[in-house]
């Protein structure tokens, strides 16, 4: 699993002009990815990872300060853009793959405590946010 951790002082996800997932004051904004051989396991510990992740301010982390997070499927993340102009998603899992993954990211940090919103998994979202620092960092599971 891989995902894109940005500290933000706000974010939200739209779809067709609605607000799906909305976060306010300090929190994360999570774009996740998963690849073939990902699995509850990694997602759980992806999960445990983004609730102790020291980035917020004066090195707090959402388990911290009870910050919230916005988690956003992001199939991209896996795009391979090495050759050519065209990016492959071949390292991408498909969907029926891939969402129920990132489903028990979000269910693992519901069941840490944290307040989590989310995107609509494979859906055209539009994401607004907020980046403060600018903070963003890559995680691999």
């Amino acid at each position: 699993m891989r995902a894109v951790v940005q500290r933000v002082s706000q974010a939200s996800v739209s779809v067709d002009g609605r607000i799906v997932g909305e976060i306010e004051g300090p929190g994360l904004l999570v774009l996740v990815g998963v690849t073939h051989d990902d699995d509850p396991g990694k997602a759980r510990r992806l999960a445990a990872k983004l609730w102790g992740l020291r980035i917020l301010k004066d090195e707090k982390s959402c388990s911290d300060v009870n910050a919230p997070l916005l988690v956003v499927s992001q199939f991209t993340l896996y795009g391979d853009a090495r050759k050519g102009r065209r990016p492959t998603w071949t390292a991408a899992a498909p969907g029926p793959v891939a969402e129920p993954l990132v489903d028990a990211v979000v269910h693992e940090l519901r069941a840490l405590g944290a307040k989590v919103e989310t995107g609509e998994f494979g859906a055209d979202m539009q994401v607004a946010l907020v980046n403060d620092g600018p903070i963003t960092l890559v995680v691999d599971m």
